[in-house]
């Protein structure tokens, strides 16, 4: 049998050294995963070469938001890969906003996830946030937008982020400008969302994504 550990995080397990998740939808696969079954239990293999925030946890992440019932505002859920893993965590008493601008990617994410009623879809651009006011205040923002203005984007979005709420962004450097060296646009990303927020983390993704840094960060009121 397949040894199981839980983690320091809520809802994350490691299974033969591999990340996993308990699956919310016995069956349920999103991107040919790899399920594996414990008892009554099945759960999701979780690849941090296809997931940002799964590459964020193999790279040492320390603060975890995802709990039991949180609501999240996903921007940038494309197919969403990631969203279904944060799905499993936070179960049905939770809610994820996840917002995407292409209509092939969420047709994909409605097809995928039509079955998980804790996943919401919206079909917007998350630079205009007042589209999808009924959102409310969320526990977590979480940011994986391949635009320019990234950081533009979440500070806007950090209205609906609630006291003591959490924001975690993937900068991809390649997206901002490809002239100029990742950690000189890191720098500036830093600098700019320091306007808005306390950075509480920041990290490369390498290996596990290239050109790419996490930060995670608290709003400041």
């Amino acid at each position: 049998m397949p040894a199981l550990e839980r983690t320091d995080k809520y809802g994350v397990y490691v299974i033969d050294g591999k990340l996993a998740t308990k699956s919310l939808q016995k069956g349920f696969r999103i991107h040919g995963e790899r399920i594996v079954k414990i008892g009554d239990e099945e759960y999701r293999i979780w690849d941090p070469k296809r997931s940002k925030l799964a590459a964020a946890i193999k790279r040492g992440l320390k603060t975890w938001p995802f709990k039991k019932g949180a609501k999240i505002l996903y921007l940038g859920a494309a197919a969403g890969v990631t969203a279904s893993f944060i799905s499993d965590i936070i179960g049905d008493k939770g809610r994820i906003y996840a917002v995407e601008f292409s209509p092939e990617c969420i047709r994909e994410l409605l097809i995928r996830c039509e079955k998980r009623e804790n996943i919401w879809p919206i079909l917007a651009d998350a630079r205009f946030p007042e589209k999808y006011e009924y959102v409310g205040n969320v526990d977590v923002i979480f940011e994986d937008v391949a635009q320019p203005d990234q950081d533009k984007i979440l500070i806007k979005n950090s209205k609906y982020l609630k006291c003591e709420g959490i924001a975690m962004i993937a900068v991809k450097s390649q997206s901002i400008d490809v002239s100029k060296k990742p950690k000189k646009i890191y720098e500036r990303v830093i600098k700019s969302l320091s306007k808005a927020f306390e950075v509480v983390e920041s990290f490369t993704l390498d290996p596990y994504e290239k050109h790419h840094m996490f930060i995670v960060l608290k709003k400041k009121y």
